[in-house]
């Protein structure tokens, strides 16, 4: 019985998805190219891995606009500059939307989050206080001690578990996300805290119950319920920040200079608890620890590992160092801008290995036109920062580690050929503070270390891709201290 109601559903279900698409065919002519597509699946069957590589190769056969179904969910595809531009010049608030799923239900706290929430006058009043509270260029220079404050502590940590003469191995994923995430809890709560790798780490927006609601009716691979349990872990965790930030609050001697993030949302609650609920406060929170913690620690992840693999540039970024920042001393925020190298390296860094290959999703509120084709509303839109920032017809030798590309565009490229961080109204708040972490990392580890591949073999490239774009092997290198700054790191 229950097989028989299951082919009714699906029967039903194919029925209505061909209906609606020849209706919406009828309907918006003129739509972008698209391959040919399977009842049910759409285009799915065609994004098997690596859906940047897969969604590369359709564009250079179709085109770099296409028109695609995953699932019941239309799809404009976007592989080209000029395409960009047209949806977040011309286009960007009818493209300011994120698509409704599952995930960004249960996981965004009902599409309330800065992340999540639908373009309008909540959003715009969460991204404008937290650009105020966090990615200022006043909160950002308040932040710089924080920062060089959590790389110190890593560097002082490294130094004692090595020996002056010997090689010593490290795994540099878990040393990074150990330094963000230590950062980031500094920020949001004035302290360090137990590293939580596997409840922050990046979430899907869609996935293939958003694509074929059927299968979340039948709880396909317990996917729902995996998400509300790690939403139930990761609030528990964001309410213990927010219940000690009160008792902080209320022991005002506890309070001094700057206040954490925590306790400025919550002199902000006092003034209008009726909008900044205890459940609002977490939604601007979760995307400090979400959002940014792994993403810069796949990116410097991924820049250490083409430096090893490149130990020409690597020498050229330990020099520049040594020739710009006061000798006896350690490597600051204030050097950053005499680095333009260390940045080169950084942006190239991003153009090869993007985190977010396809960036973030939007949707669009309404018909549209992009490159002349009809866009019809509720389309989620899908730009391919991985395929663009490789196309040949952009850059010279586009698989190359070549951070020399970018001298004289050391804030990366105008226009849209190079989005790592994303595009439009809704491009990444955080880029700024990523860029300067990852520049005093990546700097202060290079000046104060020697940096070996483990054997004779290159360091592996190889990707895996989820959410974000990252290294199939973390990497695990050999360092020691270098002796011309022995003598200052034991000083740590």
């Amino acid at each position: 019985m229950e097989i028989l109601i299951f082919l009714c559903c699906l029967v039903l279900i194919l029925l209505i998805f061909l209906i609606s698409k020849h209706l919406n065919a009828r309907k918006h002519r003129n739509l972008p190219p698209s391959p040919p597509s399977l009842p049910i699946l759409g285009h799915l069957h065609l994004i098997k891995t690596a859906p940047h590589r897969a969604l590369q190769a359709l564009s250079k056969k179709y085109g770099p606009i296409l028109y695609l179904h995953f699932g019941c969910v239309p799809v404009l595809l976007v592989s080209s500059p000029s395409a960009a531009e047209e949806c977040f010049s011309k286009n960007d608030i009818i493209f300011a939307n994120r698509p409704e799923s599952i995930a960004n239900k249960i996981l965004g706290y009902n599409y309330t989050t800065i992340g999540f929430s639908p373009y309008g006058d909540h959003w715009r009043n969460l991204r404008r206080l937290t650009t105020i509270q966090v990615f200022s260029s006043a909160s950002l220079q308040h932040s710089a001690s924080t920062r060089g404050e959590e790389t110190r502590f890593l560097v002082r940590k490294l130094f004692q578990g090595s020996d002056s003469r010997a090689w010593k191995k490290v795994n540099l994923n878990d040393l990074f996300f150990e330094l963000v995430y230590n950062v980031v809890m500094v920020m949001v709560a004035g302290k360090r805290g137990s590293v939580m790798n596997d409840v922050f780490g990046p979430s899907k927006m869609l996935d293939i119950c958003d694509y074929i609601p059927l299968l979340r009716w039948l709880g396909y691979n317990g996917m729902e319920r995996k998400m509300v349990n790690l939403q139930k872990r990761r609030d528990v965790f964001l309410q213990s920040l927010i219940d000690e930030g009160r008792k902080q609050i209320a022991d005002s001697s506890s309070v001094q200079g700057k206040k954490t993030f925590v306790q400025a949302l919550l002199s902000m609650q006092q003034a209008e608890p009726e909008y900044y609920t205890d459940e609002i406060l977490k939604g601007l929170i979760l995307p400090m620890f979400t959002a940014g913690t792994h993403t810069t620690t796949l990116t410097m992840e991924w820049a250490m590992s083409l430096l090893l693999n490149h130990p020409n540039e690597l020498a050229k970024v330990q020099e520049e160092i040594n020739s710009s920042v006061t000798p006896g001393k350690l490597l600051d925020d204030s050097d950053l801008q005499k680095l333009p190298y260390l940045r080169c390296v950084i942006n190239e860094t991003l153009r090869l290995y993007p985190v977010g290959p396809l960036l973030v999703p939007h949707s669009s509120s309404k018909d549209c036109s992009v490159g002349g084709f009809n866009i019809p509303a509720g389309t989620t839109l899908l730009v391919n920062a991985w395929a663009i920032q490789r196309d040949s017809k952009l850059w010279e030798e586009p698989g190359a580690f070549k951070p020399e590309r970018f001298k004289g565009f050391e804030g990366g490229y105008d226009g849209f050929k190079f989005v790592p961080f994303g595009i439009g109204r809704r491009a990444c708040p955080g880029s700024g503070m990523a860029m300067r972490l990852m520049g005093l990392a990546l700097g202060t580890f290079i000046q104060c270390f020697e940096w070996e591949r483990e054997g004779h073999n290159l360091v592996d490239l190889d990707e895996f891709t989820g959410i974000t774009l990252s290294k199939a092997k973390p990497l695990q290198t050999l360092y020691r201290p270098r002796s011309s700054m022995t003598s200052l790191l034991s000083q740590l």
